[in-house]
């Protein structure tokens, strides 16, 4: 992520809002449910700070996110939540919260085994003896990204400062690998500017989840198959791991 100008260019980092309407996603409600108990939370990978700032009203949250155009736009939004620039890979704040988050698929940004350990390690580091921590990834199995081509992504986007916009995606799936490289694409219809990026994301299989996390020292409670809380399944499109420290590290 980065060297990916959908989060680091302002212009594009502009349209992420308005693309993904945090405050009608099911993993926002899901989230402010989880957070009632919580003193403190740690958002890994808080892109624009919706969440971030709607879980500060009442507790102690910081948002990390390694995108300054991201930040900035966090920063710029009312309330108490503090935003730090950072590599979830890497962080260490010395401080340990209530609930730590990982949401918006931001763990796919994690193309390697070894970065996803570094991620998840990050999560026991800074997790409160007692406290809970959940992430998702979308299910490999349900092959999502042949959904994100320009037939199927072809939409229209009302922007307050460029008007209307015609926005699409393209996609390429590498078998080898398993990652998924996607065009994002915003063409401005009073100017004819066109703005693009291209991200890619890792598909990890539930197996390796698993193993990954016992190696962190962290212990799932429940896997969910989606934001509406119901429990994993086969087909189930997300993978949400949601757990406390194991006993032996808390």
């Amino acid at each position: 992520m980065d060297d990916d100008r959908l989060y680091h260019d302002p212009d594009l980092a502009d349209f992420y809002d308005l693309e993904n309407g945090w405050a009608r996603a099911p993993d926002f409600d899901y989230c402010q449910a989880l957070a009632v108990n919580a003193a403190s939370v740690l958002d890994l990978g808080c892109g624009t700070g919706e969440l971030a700032a709607a879980l500060a009203e009442d507790r102690i949250v910081v948002g990390v996110d390694p995108a300054p155009a991201m930040l900035a736009i966090a920063r710029a939004k009312p309330g108490m939540a503090e935003f730090i620039e950072g590599d979830a890979r890497t962080l260490r704040l010395g401080r340990r919260f209530d609930l730590v988050l990982l949401t918006g698929h931001a763990f796919q940004v994690f193309l390697t085994p070894e970065d996803r350990r570094a991620a998840l390690a990050t999560i026991a580091a800074h997790l409160a003896p007692g406290g809970r921590f959940i992430f998702d990834s979308r299910n490999p199995a349900c092959r999502e990204w042949e959904e994100w081509g320009p037939d199927e992504s072809r939409r229209l986007v009302e922007h307050p400062r460029f008007g209307t916009v015609a926005a699409w995606n393209d996609v390429t799936h590498d078998p080898a690998t398993g990652i998924v490289t996607y065009g994002t694409h915003y063409e401005i219809q009073a100017t004819g500017k066109r703005l693009s990026a291209a991200s890619r994301i890792a598909f990890p299989e539930k197996t390796e989840l698993e193993g990954l996390l016992v190696e962190a020292g962290l212990r799932v409670e429940r896997w969910l198959g989606d934001w509406e809380g119901n429990a994993w399944h086969e087909g189930a499109k997300e993978l949400i791991p949601l757990g406390t420290l194991a006993r032996s590290t808390a």
